[in-house]
């Protein structure tokens, strides 16, 4: 056998706790850095603990933000035609749809108001999906009705859109030759003001996770956070007690609702559609334009400027409509104004695909004939009001 030997009985000394930590700090990494050696061992402990950052983020970028951004490089605006106009002599007159904010494509708008062709040809403009360019969108309006032999164009937008089809309408008015005549605002804010303040705090929220987060304009992960987060109120549940419970089968629901929806579809408006959506609220030229549309501008007739929005104010949850009313008035009423407001019965903000019939009967009973009419007279539509007209802003228009 081997020999091995006795070693003495361990003592109490032996394993004392401050010795074993002297002989720790002794021989630690960067025990011998004598000058700044607290600072220099700091920043080597920081720079190992970051490495597992690093690799998480270059994955996430890798996986999640460089595809989405090399496919969003290649989305770009373009027109898609709903109708034809309903009367052949209407087809040199185009009317053009752009929605709000959170929304791509105007197809399905147009599509649910056949009453548009009763005006014209009907349009619906995709946008680019990695940002909103104004001018862009008017040479491509100008450029297909060159092509079609359309002489005048009507811009519709709803909610978030109208601030775009106004500006598109100046570039139209003031740089081509075509005719606008009118613009139709769907529930529009004519400025940050104009957004109630809950939803406004909301794409303030956005803008500053875009600026916080590198490639939050563009990260698919990010995106379905926030897209989970806004429906909480369906599977977030009181509870007796100090913590809330989390419906499992709901949640389930909403993650497949979001992916679908929001993240795995085509259709769906990406960050940075959104944040530049937002921010043509924030940095709204709307009273620039509707100054230059009431200016005028060649032997060109002013457009005509149509406020659509639900009777109710309170109704509308998004926008404050009699605030941007107010504002529309100063700008394009009066007594040589282009304005005509038509309120809508039992609707909310900015939805014609849930209220079809209601906007259609707006359309052909009272927007069709005001903006067939060379404008120049200023009217209120408020039909059926106990408290009478709005003489604020000229005579009433009958149902």
């Amino acid at each position: 056998m081997p020999y091995v030997p006795t070693l003495p009985p361990c003592t109490v000394g032996d394993w004392d706790n401050a010795r074993r930590r002297r002989r720790l700090r002794d021989t630690r990494t960067g025990h011998s850095w004598r000058r700044f050696g607290r600072l220099r061992r700091f920043l080597a402990r920081a720079a190992i603990a970051t490495v597992p950052l690093i690799a998480l983020y270059t994955q996430y970028w890798h996986y999640d933000v460089a595809p989405m951004r090399e496919q969003l490089a290649e989305t770009q605006p373009l027109i898609h035609p709903v109708y034809d106009a309903q009367d052949p002599a209407d087809r040199d007159t185009a009317v053009v749809d752009l929605v709000g904010l959170g929304n791509l494509d105007a197809t399905a708008t147009a599509t649910a108001l056949p009453a548009l062709s009763g005006l014209g040809d009907v349009w619906a403009v995709e946008y680019d999906n990695s940002g909103i360019d104004t001018a862009v969108v008017s040479r491509l309006v100008a450029a297909r009705a060159e092509t079609l032999g359309i002489d005048s164009v009507i811009l519709t937008g709803h909610s978030m859109g109208g601030i775009i089809a106004l500006e598109v309408a100046q570039h139209l008015y003031r740089d081509t030759p075509l005719e606008v005549l009118g613009v139709i605002l769907d529930c529009t804010p004519i400025d940050l003001h104009a957004v109630r303040a809950d939803s406004r705090d909301a794409g303030e929220e956005l803008l500053r996770w875009v600026g916080w987060i590198p490639g939050a304009r563009e990260s698919r992960i990010l995106r379905m956070i926030v897209e989970i987060a806004a429906r909480q109120d369906r599977f977030v549940l009181l509870s007796d007690r100090w913590y809330r419970r989390i419906d499992g089968s709901e949640f389930i629901d909403v993650v497949d609702e979001v992916l679908k929806d929001k993240i795995l579809s085509t259709n769906a408006a990406s960050n940075g559609l959104i944040e530049s959506q937002f921010r043509a609220i924030v940095a709204s030229g709307a009273n620039n334009s509707l100054r230059a549309l009431a200016a005028e501008k060649d032997d060109k007739v002013r457009p005509a400027i149509v406020f659509v929005r639900p009777r109710n104010a309170s109704n509308d949850h998004v926008v404050d409509v009699e605030y941007t009313q107010r504002a529309l008035v100063e700008h394009s009423g009066g007594i040589d104004g282009t304005l005509l407001v038509a309120k809508i019965d039992h609707t909310g903000h900015a939805n014609p695909i849930q209220a079809p019939q209601a906007y259609d009967d707006a359309i052909t009973k009272r927007i069709e004939s005001f903006i067939d009419q060379r404008p120049g007279e200023n009217l209120e539509d408020d039909p059926d009001n106990d408290d009478g007209p709005d003489t604020t802003t000229g005579p009433t228009v009958g149902p």
